[in-house]
């Protein structure tokens, strides 16, 4: 993976580190006022329109209900930066309230402005798939 600073790389970077540390403040100031987060793409029990979720308000909603609730670690395997853009290639390993744990397989893409602010994240990953991942807890 590449390492070159790149700002949709720095500010992918930012975003999960937040995401997995859950600090929504920090999270949200990394995205421009009119950002659109597509979590996946397209329509999904996240997103029963498709439109994805626009401005920070949604954006900041979309926190509370999907990552606040969940632990999670980012896994990334590759990196392709260009334009204003970053796609990374990996997983996001998914831990829910009562113990169970899921995998998210894709692709994730970052948008920024001139500015280095998040403008857009449009990930792709399909629903079915990661569900058919989650396990139950170990008992011990």
């Amino acid at each position: 993976m590449s390492e070159k600073e790149h700002p949709a790389r720095v500010a992918s970077r930012r975003s999960m580190n937040c995401a997995e540390r859950r600090a929504k403040e920090e999270w949200l100031s990394l995205f421009a006022d009119d950002a659109v987060l597509e979590d996946p793409v397209g329509r999904s029990p996240l997103d029963k329109e498709g439109k994805g979720h626009r401005g920070k308000e949604a954006i900041s909603a979309f926190y509370d209900r999907h990552i606040a609730v969940s632990g999670r670690r980012f896994e990334i395997k590759d990196s392709f930066a260009c334009g204003q853009e970053v796609a990374n290639v990996g997983k996001i390993h998914i831990v829910f309230p009562d113990g169970r744990e899921a995998l998210c397989e894709g692709v994730f893409v970052y948008k920024v402005n001139e500015e280095g602010k998040i403008a857009a994240i449009r990930n792709y990953w399909e629903w079915d798939r990661m569900m058919g991942t989650i396990a139950k807890p170990a008992s011990g």
